[in-house]
């Protein structure tokens, strides 16, 4: 139930979706007798977009979700590695990665250094309208299986998860594959501005895990706050990751999926 309602929620609020909405119904207005109203809401969502576009803000949204765990040292004994799934699919029956991938390469470098790790990836199918055809995966589980078969990573040292849609479906449905013992060390891999989440998520379900943040979107010196996008395209992406990650927090935490509102290193 949970699913469906926050897919369509967030169709509706990302900024970008909101900001093209509003400029849309500012020219309906336009032809009516509510023009003077048409002009203040077609110039916020100018206004909107352009910060969302130009302007450092979606650095100062990703810079504290990024530095809230940071890198750490993943030498020594590592029984296992957990990857979210988010940053593979197939194109045309090839594997392919999106701007998360390295998710999927920061994860197989550490499995091929440590062979009797475990290697776990969770993910199944996001979408609420499927669209695919024979030629595809029917998983992002699938697609990673094929991924790291690939890279010579064997098959008896990866566990596939295939059925989840979120990140609370992550934790949940892998908890009973990772037949994790006390005092394991398993390291937990996914974009750094969507890890504090994800901690708080495992944590909950009582899963332990080292958070291993990959993907930055951010330098993590002075000049995030004062850096231009490189793109406006790019711009609107980080906002609306962004925002999108600080809605999760709170709406996570309110129905009791995390641990807390900004979960943190212990």
């Amino acid at each position: 139930m949970f699913f469906y309602p926050s897919k369509i929620f967030w169709f509706l609020a990302a900024p970008t979706n909101a900001l093209v909405l509003l400029g849309l119904l500012a020219a309906i207005l336009l032809f009516t007798r509510f023009v003077r109203s048409a002009r203040w809401l077609a110039l916020f969502a100018a206004c909107g977009l352009l910060a969302a576009g130009m302007s450092p803000l979606p650095l100062w949204l990703m810079r504290p979700l990024e530095d809230r765990f940071p890198k750490i040292d993943a030498a020594g004994d590592i029984a296992g590695i957990i990857v979210l799934g988010g940053a593979i699919g197939t194109t045309r029956s090839a594997t392919s990665l999106n701007d998360a991938g390295s998710r999927m390469t920061d994860s197989a470098v550490l499995a091929l250094r440590n062979p009797r790790a475990k290697l776990a990836f969770t993910g199944g199918d996001g979408s609420v309208i499927e669209e695919r055809d024979e030629s595809e995966a029917q998983t992002e589980a699938e697609a990673a299986r094929r991924f790291y078969l690939s890279l010579g990573i064997p098959a008896g040292q990866i566990i596939l998860e295939d059925q989840s849609r979120n990140t609370w479906e992550n934790a949940i449905f892998l908890k009973p594959l990772l037949q994790q013992k006390p005092g394991e060390r398993w390291l937990l891999i996914t974009s750094a501005w969507h890890m504090p989440r994800s901690v708080g998520i495992f944590r909950r379900a009582g899963i332990e895990i080292m958070p291993y943040p990959v993907d930055f979107t951010t330098r993590g010196t002075a000049r995030d706050y004062r850096q231009i996008n490189r793109s406006f395209s790019h711009g609107l992406m980080l906002t609306d990751l962004a925002v999108k990650e600080w809605i999760g927090l709170v709406v996570y935490r309110v129905v009791g999926y995390t641990d807390s509102l900004l979960p943190g290193p212990r």
